[in-house]
């Protein structure tokens, strides 16, 4: 990343200035497949996962400017522990801002809807977890025209946890990566190393009861150590979940961040 991502970065900041869940894992149920939006931009889809020979779910939007012409950055989200595939869609003016800025984005499931995505250990139902996601990520880019250098990464609470861990698992894939109130540069699922050149957005309340928002903090420290290009928004008085899926300013950070960074090789 050059040093005018940096300086773009920091002058964000300035503007913007104003989880990890420990449920254990179980057995999927027909509740790992419901969904909770019905906004019609929203496509629910499934696919056959070749490793089981199950059927799985994701949720999918495409602003109605793409026409397959031109390649446009793609958003994968990640919700957290217990919340449906598509509970991201949901957030405040979230699908507002993809349609406005030109996002296409996509919610796998994670194999369960408290899955982990992979973080938690190495057990079957991780690998298969984890899996998912990719699974339905090259569905994706295999589908549309997607932007090699705008491929970005986010996830919430166990979704953010995920977020550094599937970084770290494919570093080469992401242009940015965003966590809210979950996960940590000191997990032991983190690569730093793999991750360390890809600029980070971290987005916490204080008064997270949840995961502490000292978690982030921490892991906020250790990337000005590794001198990583990152943007930490604390929300004052927010706690761990609507601080962020009722705040339409704060989804709106998220798209102010990834519309400023991208690959540059």
């Amino acid at each position: 990343m050059t040093m005018t991502i940096g300086r773009r970065i920091g002058a964000l900041s300035l503007a913007l200035m104003l989880g990890s869940a420990t449920a254990a894992l179980a057995q999927r149920d027909a509740r790992d497949d419901e969904s909770a939006i019905t906004d019609p931009r929203v496509q629910h889809r499934t696919y056959t996962m070749k490793d089981t020979g199950e059927t799985l779910p994701y949720a999918l939007f495409v602003p109605t400017s793409y026409d397959g012409t031109t390649p446009y950055p793609l958003m994968v989200s990640l919700h957290g522990a217990g919340r449906q595939y598509d509970w991201l869609m949901g957030y405040a003016g979230f699908l507002d801002r993809a349609e406005r800025d030109g996002y296409i984005v996509v919610t796998p499931l994670g194999y369960t809807r408290r899955g982990g995505y992979g973080y938690r250990g190495n057990e079957r139902q991780d690998e298969l977890a984890e899996t998912d996601v990719m699974n339905v990520f090259r569905l994706v880019t295999k589908e549309l025209n997607i932007d090699a250098n705008r491929i970005y990464l986010w996830g919430h609470s166990m979704g953010g946890a995920g977020t550094y861990y599937i970084a770290s698992r494919y570093p080469d894939v992401w242009a940015g990566l965003a966590a809210a109130a979950g996960g940590g540069m000191s997990a032991s699922y983190v690569d730093e190393d793999a991750i360390r050149h890809i600029p980070f957005l971290v987005l916490h309340g204080s008064a997270d009861e949840t995961v502490p928002v000292e978690r982030s903090r921490a892991s906020v420290a250790r990337m000005k150590e590794l001198g990583m290009e990152h943007l930490y928004v604390e929300i004052a008085g927010g706690d761990h979940s609507l601080f962020i899926s009722q705040s339409t300013e704060v989804v709106g950070m998220l798209f102010d961040f990834f519309n400023i960074v991208a690959k540059t090789h």
